[in-house]
């Protein structure tokens, strides 16, 4: 478990020093108005990606997690649900570059057009590598893409060119990406890949039925029925709004921050949130990309495990959100001014600021991870939205009044009230009474004691 835990975090350690130093590298060769116009391209961008996935890779993890080989007959409706929420974000888009063509700005946008693709497949063929338990095949597609970014601005950089050929470079970059994740994914798709904790597909009709984990019923149609329309809306629309709330939270200040105040001031806003993003991979590793899966197959059979997550697990992302905010917002008023530049000078305050952020971000990306396997991913939804909207409300009173840090305060707030409110959720709903697991059960699982729980 600790190793592939360290493999993966080594990886995101290479994707956060590859994206800090594409946005430094950025941030040095284009003016303060050009930077500030590309995150926030970026950022709008970004925050199509869940739809453009529409939930079908945390889906994946739901249903494989619960049915095992079965669940191949989600495979194929889902990719087709994908597919045309890709084409129609796409689209859009692009019709929201042409509105403002030729202007600099909109060829921006359509050449980032791609990241939507680029940035779907990568969650689809993560979720697959997840499946498979090849944490050395996902740390390798997670790190390529932001290494090819490396090379686009470092040519950028090199050769003084303009943010067009920036966006331009990292339009290649995501036309790469997603052929690369449709070799890493072939045999996931043609229902023949193995599956961690699960029989492999061919050896499956010669388990007894007793062995074979429960899951949902089986369909009329037989094992290899797949899901009416209207159960994979159902079961991906959560997901969806999910991560659209997530990254509200992220990108939303930044853009806001563009409208209103200009590209200039956003900049000031977008270097520390690339920072917080940086860090923020921290349990987005733990959770999403290693331990999400487990857990919904402990749900049904280890109950002992989620205890040991809620209580553990939980806290110590909270102690080391501590540890990491003290270090980001003493490091960042020394360390911001030297990467960036005497013009980001005044990001330093606000990433200080924004440090306050990151123990309720830890702590809540814990127990929301405890709420989607087990049973209650509406309730978290709902949260999450919750969370959006006084984020939203937050920017709306905060940014005109106080600028880039009135946004930084408003992430805090709007971060602090989700975490609470998904911790409340997590006790009531997935702890309820049962005694929690001391110091020395966490022990006996670790060690080679509990093998069910690697």
């Amino acid at each position: 478990m600790l190793a592939q835990v360290g493999l993966l975090g080594l990886s995101q350690a290479g994707v956060t020093v590859a994206a800090f130093g594409s946005q430094v590298l950025l941030a040095r060769t284009l003016t303060r108005e050009d930077f500030g116009s590309f995150t926030a391209v970026l950022a709008v961008v970004s925050l199509t990606a869940p739809l453009a996935v529409f939930g079908v890779s945390e889906l994946w993890l739901q249903v494989f997690g619960q049915e095992g080989a079965r669940a191949y007959r989600w495979v194929g409706p889902s990719l087709r649900l994908a597919g045309a929420a890709c084409a129609a974000l796409l689209l859009g888009v692009l019709a929201w570059s042409a509105a403002e063509l030729p202007d600099a700005t909109a060829a921006v946008r359509a050449l980032l057009a791609t990241v939507v693709a680029a940035q779907a497949a990568l969650a689809l063929a993560g979720s697959v590598r997840q499946l498979r338990g090849d944490y050395r095949g996902l740390s390798a597609l997670q790190l390529a893409p932001h290494l090819g970014r490396v090379l686009v601005t470092v040519a950028v950089w090199a050769a003084g060119l303009s943010v067009v050929a920036a966006a331009a470079g990292y339009a290649v970059v995501a036309v790469a990406t997603v052929a690369a994740c449709l070799l890493a994914s072939r045999e996931f798709r043609r229902g023949a890949m193995p599956l961690e904790g699960h029989p492999a597909p061919a050896a499956r009709a010669a388990v007894p039925a007793a062995v074979v984990p429960a899951g949902p019923a089986v369909p009329a149609g037989g094992l290899d029925a797949g899901p009416r329309p209207g159960e994979l809306l159902g079961a991906a629309t959560p997901y969806v709004l999910g991560n659209v709330c997530y990254l509200l939270g992220i990108h939303f200040g930044t853009v806001l921050a563009a409208e209103l105040l200009g590209g200039a001031e956003a900049a000031l806003l977008a270097v520390p949130m690339a920072v917080l993003t940086a860090v923020y991979l921290v349990p987005r590793v733990v959770y999403q990309q290693y331990l999400l899966g487990k857990l919904h197959r402990w749900a049904g059979s280890d109950a002992e495990a989620v205890l040991l997550a809620y209580r553990w697990g939980s806290a110590g992302m909270v102690a080391l959100g501590a540890v990491v905010a003290a270090a980001v917002a003493v490091g960042g008023l020394v360390a911001l001014p030297v990467v960036f530049g005497p013009a980001y000078r005044d990001a330093a305050p606000v990433l200080a600021v924004l440090a306050l952020a990151v123990p309720f971000r830890f702590g809540g990306a814990a127990v929301a991870a405890l709420l989607t396997s087990g049973g209650l991913l509406r309730r978290k939804v709902v949260y999450q939205a919750v969370g959006a909207v006084v984020l939203l409300a937050a920017l709306a009173v905060a940014v005109p009044v106080w600028g880039v840090r009135g946004a930084a305060g408003a992430t805090v707030l709007a971060e602090a009230v989700l975490c609470c409110l998904l911790w409340v959720a997590a006790r009531r709903g997935v702890v309820g009474d049962a005694p929690l697991p001391t110091w020395r059960d966490l022990r006996r699982r670790l060690s080679r004691e509990a093998p069910r729980a690697s």
